[in-house]
């Protein structure tokens, strides 16, 4: 009977230690063309840099993203919390915050908990939309 109660403990505690993230992957803003990667990670182990590494090697590997190899993922930028508002742009969080551009830090030390939905993109892209914002689809 003990052996399942550290069984049970033992599962308890990897389930503690695990938060689930959405990672958008952006090909396209103007025709609004992403994919989304649910992932477990530790928040408290897990590195920007290493999140970003994890995601390009998702999409290099996984069937599902083959039209997304072609773009050049460089940009992490938190897109809402759980619980969180939503912004009126359906692709990205159009704010000047939530960027994560220190590679080194902790995911939980920049704010990211379980649930948060990410956003991986090119940055150049990323700029050229916000300049000007316009959905190609919707013309």
């Amino acid at each position: 009977m003990s052996s399942i109660a550290n069984f049970e403990s033992a599962e308890a505690l990897e389930s503690q230690s695990l938060s689930v993230i959405t990672v958008r992957v952006i090909k396209s803003f103007e025709y609004r063309t992403s994919k989304n990667l649910i992932l477990k990670v530790d928040l408290s182990q897990t590195t920007v840099g290493n999140l970003k590494d994890m995601c390009r090697s998702l999409v290099k590997t996984e069937p599902g993203f083959k039209a997304y190899r072609n773009v050049q993922l460089d940009t992490l930028k938190i897109y809402t919390h759980a619980f969180g508002h939503k912004t009126q742009n359906l692709i990205i969080n159009l704010e000047d915050e939530g960027f994560l551009l220190d590679d080194m830090a902790m995911l939980d030390f920049v704010g990211i908990k379980n649930e948060t939905e990410l956003s991986i993109f090119n940055m150049e892209a990323y700029n050229a939309y916000k300049a000007n914002p316009n959905m190609k689809w919707d013309n």
